[in-house]
């Protein structure tokens, strides 16, 4: 298989790790887990980072879960120009199309309009 789904029950440990780009520089801290709501895959993971401490979002496709890291494949500064939250905030509706499209993935809300994205 070439690695582009990432297991839920192995990401969602690693909660607190660093989230690292390609060439191992670290980004942040794995925070939180964000899944597509029509085919359940993890899409995005939230990312601990800076002072004060923002969540980034940063693309789960092609990651790679190792004993002390996840490795993206984007790279830290793509990550840190991502949209951000506070940390006690949420991701709204309004702000998954900018996510989406700052990364240059397509973007379509659910066949009711229901957002794309969901938290767990």
């Amino acid at each position: 298989m070439s690695g582009s789904v990432v297991e839920v029950g192995d990401i969602r440990d690693w909660q607190g790790q660093s989230v690292v780009d390609a060439e191992g520089s670290k980004i942040g801290s794995l925070e939180g887990v964000y899944f597509d709501t029509s085919s359940d895959q993890p899409v995005f993971a939230s990312v601990k980072r800076g002072l004060p401490a923002k969540l980034v979002f940063v693309p789960l496709v092609g990651a790679k879960v190792s004993p002390n890291q996840v490795r993206v494949t984007t790279d830290k500064k793509t990550a840190k120009d991502a949209p951000s939250i506070d940390t006690d905030g949420e991701l709204t509706s309004e702000l998954e199309p900018t996510l989406y499209s700052h990364y240059g993935l397509p973007y379509e809300r659910g066949a009711s309009g229901e957002r794309r994205l969901g938290r767990r």
